[in-house]
């Protein structure tokens, strides 16, 4: 699956078993180069994480709600009231998408 936007396109990963929800990049060191959608999820940790990236908050339409860019690692996102979704994403791939805005998945 892919999220495109103008001349971004970013490979995306559907974390949807408890296995991939846990892990997401998690103890990863290659550099993150894709991104993990999380569905059913309004709060996020970077524990074990081994770079800063990009998140995206979404509502029930998809729609972004909030984002941050160079979120640091070991650090937690605590739950925000109307998000049902977060994406995470390299660092620098946020500033191609703006608040209210939906996101399409291809």
């Amino acid at each position: 699956m892919k999220i495109k936007k103008n001349d971004c396109e970013i490979e995306i990963e559907s974390c949807t078993t408890f296995w991939s929800r846990w892990k997401g990049f998690m103890f990863q060191k290659e550099k993150i180069t894709t991104g993990k959608v999380f569905p059913h999820c309004n709060s996020i940790h970077t524990f074990f994480m081994k770079q800063k990236i990009d998140i995206l908050l979404c509502d029930k339409e998809n729609r972004v709600k909030k984002k941050y860019e160079n979120f640091p690692k070991n650090k937690v996102l605590l739950p925000k009231k109307g998000v049902v979704t977060i994406i995470e994403l390299p660092v620098g791939t946020s500033q191609h998408f703006e608040i209210g805005e939906p996101i399409h998945f291809q």
